[in-house]
């Protein structure tokens, strides 16, 4: 055996937030799982369980004994719906996890941009959650971790180096390699990484079905000619698991593909490793990752999910809504990554894969998770003790949201909080708060949206925009330390 082959499959399904959800208050007792998060959930997974994992896993299972390798990153969330919707599905995972050839990579129980918050705390509560998952679930510790769709800057490494964790998995972005290969161990804040090789992984991810690539089309022996041939210590891929029968439907011929990749590894003399069976390489360099990389998008960084004006809006109220979340459990699942990755407003290639994943268009995406974050707030806002100070501090709906115009019309800023109304009046143009100012808009939409008759009666009595600014602040503040 000459060359190493670390294969590696991202297994996740989200849950979707429902379609033209109508936001206000209903029966308290309500299952807020099934008010928040569609229907369509269960089918889709289904149809994926029949189409890939079903099918898939099988072809793997029969494999182990005769050399096959492989790591599986399976989120929380995912486990959560096969335990619930094909519990037979969990337990072909579970037969593989056993196998010494098989290994169960760590990553956040949500698959959640967690790791992008203000402060570490979520994120290691996650990874946590999810490693004792792991455990409890396929009797195995993970050792290896992969973050969500490989984001990674050094504060992410030395936080999982914190945490145990002995590797973690991330892109081989061409602007951290520059000429160097990713076929070979290298360290960022002390932590060991292996870097995917992008292009052997997408060779099968997003080449398999071209028919216009010359090397159209891919088969087993072909693919393992090529991993034989390509220099390095070790050639690390990995891809969505989904991309085997559900990206790309049986009749393309990727199971078949799956089907003979072993045994034609074997006889190009290619051996296939577990991650953790690498980290006996020699660390070629240590890195520094200063900002986040990913393996999404040309930009392969964290604008898949964080990007525009929407995403931003929706990335900072999932923050806020932590003080307003009795229900841990729906907190988290609004932090899961594809919901700010259907708001992304790319085009081009990268909109084409972001259209394709989405199930609403990303403005409809925009509008049905703010409106969520609003309700969530409100019905935990009315059960809390100190509801009088939370109330006037919770996110607004899309409708309720003040929208930031002029005599010209919409300057582009808007204000779905108290605390963002706040900082929103230190930067709008002048004229867009004489405009408001003038019309008592700003007083109209404390007292009716916010519904807190201090902040409306002091922005009444203010004669500029620093006793504007004043008061807000000065009332934010006063309700904040309420909470203390």
């Amino acid at each position: 055996m000459n060359q190493r082959f670390c294969l590696g499959f991202e297994v996740h399904q989200p849950y979707r937030l429902k379609n033209r959800f109508e936001p206000g208050i209903k029966n308290s007792e309500e299952d807020l799982m099934k008010r928040y998060f569609d229907n369509a959930n269960k089918e889709i997974l289904l149809r994926v369980c029949n189409k890939c994992y079903g099918p898939a896993t099988s072809i793997i299972l029969d494999q182990l004994d005769g050399g096959f390798s492989c790591a599986f990153s399976i989120s929380g969330v995912l486990i959560e719906q096969l335990e619930r919707w094909a519990p037979d599905i969990l337990d072909l995972f579970a037969q593989a996890a056993e196998h010494r050839n098989v290994e169960m990579i760590g990553q956040t129980y949500y698959h959640s941009v967690a790791s992008l918050f203000w402060t570490m705390e979520e994120f290691c509560n996650q990874v946590n959650l999810h490693r004792e998952l792991v455990k409890d679930l396929f009797h195995v510790t993970p050792v290896v971790f992969e973050n969500t769709e490989f984001i990674l800057d050094n504060r992410i490494a030395s936080t999982a180096r914190e945490l145990g964790y002995q590797c973690c998995l991330t892109e081989g972005v061409d602007h951290i390699l520059q000429w160097r290969s990713p076929n070979y161990l290298y360290q960022c804040a002390g932590l060991p990484i292996i870097m995917r090789n992008f292009k052997l992984s997408d060779d099968i991810a997003f080449r398999f079905t071209c028919h216009d690539w010359a090397e159209w089309p891919l088969t087993a022996d072909r693919y393992a000619n090529w991993v034989s041939k390509t220099p390095g210590d070790f050639i690390p891929v990995f891809i969505d698991y989904e991309t085997l029968g559900e990206h790309y439907w049986v009749e393309s011929g990727i199971l078949e593909f799956l089907r003979y990749l072993g045994p034609e590894m074997k006889k190009a003399g290619v051996q296939m490793v577990k991650p953790s069976e690498i980290l006996t390489s020699k660390i070629m360099e240590d890195f520094s990752i200063p900002h986040p990389i990913s393996w999404a998008d040309a930009e392969k960084d964290g604008s898949a999910w964080i990007e525009n004006r929407k995403q931003k809006n929706a990335f900072r109220a999932v923050q806020r809504a932590q003080s307003f979340s009795e229900d841990q459990h729906i907190w988290r699942c609004l932090q899961i990554s594809d919901q700010f990755y259907y708001m992304s407003c790319k085009h081009g290639s990268c909109g084409e894969v972001h259209s394709y994943f989405s199930h609403q268009p990303e403005h409809e995406a925009f509008i049905t998770y703010m409106d969520i974050i609003a309700d969530f707030e409100e019905r935990s806002i009315n059960t809390m003790e100190k509801k009088k100070y939370l109330y006037p501090l919770r996110s607004m709906t899309v409708d309720e949201a003040f929208y930031f115009s002029s005599p010209f019309g919409y300057t582009g800023h808007v204000a779905f909080d108290l605390d963002q109304f706040a900082e929103m009046l230190q930067i709008v143009p002048a004229d867009s708060i004489s405009f408001h100012h003038q019309r008592g808009d700003f007083a109209s939409w404390c007292r009716f949206e916010i519904k807190d008759e201090p902040l409306a009666q002091a922005i009444e009595q203010a004669t500029n925009r620093q006793e504007l600014i004043l008061a807000a602040d000065t009332r934010r503040q006063e309700l904040w330390a309420g909470l203390r």
